[in-house]
């Protein structure tokens, strides 16, 4: 072959291979499975799954396109998760975004090679999900939901709003929430902080809920503390409409239970863990293992108030309190 035919061949495989590649990734997409903690319906669902494909689409990674997506969403019942889990495992994505701790020891159970991302989860070295933060090992990683000494903040905000409060009771299913003797720890050295006795409540459902704050309603200055727990986030709405019934002050850890009528929250920013996750998802789909790629830890806090809830329940904000509020609902 003389040397300009041989430039020229060079020079076509150049122009072509190119184009088969992208062929092929377009014939081939790779795979990504998602499992959200909140229910297809819900607000804060929609906008963590939107900022998700932004991120993702930002990468390179077009859903429809070179990336196929399959989603399933919680119901509140742990049978279902794990079903999911299953489901979704089956399916043989090359990655997975687990959100909550049920949601990933439900995946954990089922693969321990397939590369997990997870979003919302508290302590995963504690719970044996990784190795190390700086050093996951195993297939999984991620980003981290909450330090546990914000019990402590939750106290001292629930008293700025009511100082009255004499008693806090600390609602949470141990099913969805196993961490959370960790948050009770904080709570409750805190809570001495400010001579207030703290109420570990552990409940099962709604009724569980309601009879609690029916019972402790009754019992004067009694406030609230609802840490992070994929259940009380998904049955937000009915414990908010009881908190209102009952007319007790409560504060919450997600910003979203806000939007539907409670009267405080305070914790991280989850929107910010789904603008991150992306970029974990792109490096794994890239060839990195998620043994390699440390956990991250939250760095973004907000604070939300509702002023309409507050008159409602006879309370006058403090300024200084309103004026550290990253979100003030009139």
């Amino acid at each position: 072959m003389r040397r300009r035919d041989f430039i020229a061949l060079v020079g076509e495989v150049a122009v072509v291979w190119p184009l088969v590649a992208l062929a092929q990734q377009s014939q081939h997409p790779r795979r990504l499975a998602v499992y959200t903690n909140l229910p297809e319906g819900d607000g804060e669902a929609q906008r963590n799954i939107t900022t998700l494909q932004q991120g993702l689409a930002a990468l390179g990674w077009i859903e429809g396109g070179n990336l196929h997506v399959d989603y399933r969403w919680a119901t509140g019942d742990p049978s279902s998760t794990r079903a999911a889990a299953a489901e979704l495992v089956r399916l043989a994505p090359d990655v997975i975004l687990a959100s909550a701790t049920e949601g990933l020891a439900a995946f954990r159970q089922e693969t321990r090679s397939i590369p997990i991302v997870f979003v919302s989860v508290s302590d995963p070295v504690g719970q044996g999900f990784v190795e190390s933060l700086a050093h996951p090992g195993g297939n999984i990683t991620g980003f981290t939901a909450f330090e546990f000494s914000m019990g402590g903040k939750w106290i001292e905000i629930l008293k700025e709003l009511a100082p009255s409060v004499r008693r806090v009771a600390v609602l949470f299913n141990p099913k969805t929430a196993p961490y959370f003797g960790l948050f009770l720890r904080s709570i409750e050295s805190a809570a001495a902080t400010f001579s207030v006795e703290s109420i570990a409540t552990p409940i099962q459902d709604m009724v569980g809920i309601e009879t609690a704050i029916m019972t402790l309603a009754h019992q004067a200055d009694t406030g609230f503390i609802f840490p992070s727990d994929s259940y009380t986030s998904i049955h937000r709405k009915a414990i908010i409409a009881l908190t209102a019934r009952y007319a007790v002050p409560a504060i919450f850890a997600w910003r979203e239970f806000i939007a539907d009528g409670a009267l405080v929250a305070y914790g991280i920013d989850r929107n910010d863990m789904y603008r991150h996750a992306p970029a974990y998802i792109d490096r794994i789909l890239k060839g990195v293992k998620p043994a390699d790629l440390p956990v991250q830890q939250p760095t973004k806090f907000e604070l939300a108030i509702n002023l309409k809830t507050a008159r409602a329940l006879g309370l006058t904000i403090p300024q200084a309190l309103l004026a550290t509020a990253d979100e003030v609902i009139e």
